[in-house]
């Protein structure tokens, strides 16, 4: 299992574009991404679920992704984090 933390700085938070970008990221790997923030928790790759979440600029995302490509999709999505969010 791998986890980090992220602060949202896109000024909407996550929206319909960035929190699509994320869904579509997601669904590239066998890992399951989760997200949590501010007591809620959803699947990376349900754009819905995202959205659902009320992510806004500058909440504090905790992002644990688990399975066979835990490492390669760790360290792809703190890069996809810091230039799409």
């Amino acid at each position: 299992m791998k986890q980090f933390s992220y602060i949202i700085k896109d000024e909407i938070g996550l929206h319909a574009r960035p929190a699509g970008l994320l869904a579509k990221e997601a669904k590239k790997y066998q890992s399951t991404v989760t997200l949590s923030c501010k007591g809620k928790s959803a699947t990376a790759s349900k754009l819905m679920a995202i959205m659902g979440m009320g992510v806004k600029h500058g909440d504090n995302v905790e992002v644990t992704i688990e399975g066979a490509d835990e490492d390669t999709a760790a360290a792809e999505l703190q890069k996809f984090f810091r230039e799409n969010l």
